[in-house]
C-alpha cells in the first residue's frame, strides 16, 4: 500500500532533465479503490492504458517491489513498451519454500475451516492483515505468481538495484531474476527494501548512469 510519494527524491531530481510521470495504482495512494480483485496482468493492462492516455511513449521506468511485477508483465515479449528498465527491491520470484512455510499453510487452511475470522486475523503477514477484503483477494492472486518466465522474454536492458539489507525481497530474489534476463545486470547498494528512499543520492546516481541523459 505504498504510493508515488515514496519516490519524491527521484521525482524531484529527474524532473530537471526528464518528463517524469508517477502513478498510483488502483487501490494505492490517491487512486480510487478497486472495484474487483486485480491480478498482476490487470495492473499491467491498466498501466499501459494510463500511459497511453498521458501520451507517454517508450519511457525509461523505475519500479519498486510490487511495481516490478507490473513492469515485468508489461515488458514481456514487447521491447517497445519501455526503453531501459530499472527494478529495485524486485518482487515476483517465488523461492523454494521450506517445511516451516508448508506447515504454516496447512495449519492456516485447517483453522480457516473451523474459525475463519480467527484465521484471517492471526495468519499471514502484517501487510496482508492490514488489507481490505478485496485487496486481500488481489494480494493472493499477485503473490502466488512467479514471473521468471515473463522476465526471460524481456528484450530491454534491465538494471536490478538491490539494498544489501533488504529482507522483504532479499538479494536471492534479484539474483533469480538476473539469471533469466536476456540483458540484465545488477548493482547492490546500502539500505533495505526502500534503499532508494533511504539513500536517494546514491540511488539517483546509479539510475542516472544507467539511463544517461542529453
Amino acid at each position: 500500500l505504498s504510493s508515488k510519494e515514496s519516490f519524491t527524491a527521484q521525482i524531484e531530481y529527474f524532473s530537471a532533465f526528464y518528463r517524469v510521470t508517477a502513478l498510483d495504482f488502483p487501490g494505492f495512494g490517491q487512486s480510487a479503490p478497486l472495484k474487483e480483485a486485480f491480478s498482476v496482468f490487470d495492473y499491467a493492462e491498466w498501466t499501459k492504458e494510463a500511459l497511453g492516455l498521458l501520451g507517454v511513449v517508450r519511457p525509461h521506468v523505475v519500479a519498486h517491489s510490487f511495481g516490478c511485477r507490473v513492469a515485468v508483465k508489461m515488458a514481456k515479449g514487447d521491447g517497445q513498451v519501455f526503453d531501459k528498465i530499472l527494478l529495485t527491491g524486485p518482487a515476483g520470484v517465488i523461492l523454494k519454500r521450506g517445511t516451516k512455510y508448508r506447515t504454516k499453510v496447512r495449519l492456516y487452511r485447517l483453522v480457516r475451516k473451523i474459525a475463519p475470522r480467527f484465521a484471517e486475523k492471526h495468519f499471514g503477514s502484517r501487510e496482508y492483515r492490514s488489507l481490505s477484503p478485496l485487496m486481500k483477494e488481489s494480494y493472493k492472486k499477485i503473490v502466488n505468481e512467479d514471473l521468471r518466465g515473463d522476465a526471460a522474454e524481456i528484450e530491454n536492458e534491465v538494471l536490478l538495484v538491490e539494498g544489501e539489507r533488504d529482507t522483504t525481497t532479499p538479494p536471492e530474489e534479484a539474483e533469480a531474476y538476473l539469471s533469466v534476463l536476456q540483458r540484465g545486470k545488477m548493482k547492490r547498494m546500502e539500505g533495505g527494501h526502500f534503499a532508494f528512499a533511504e539513500y536517494p543520492v546514491s540511488f539517483n546516481l546509479i539510475a542516472e548512469e544507467f539511463f544517461g541523459h542529453e
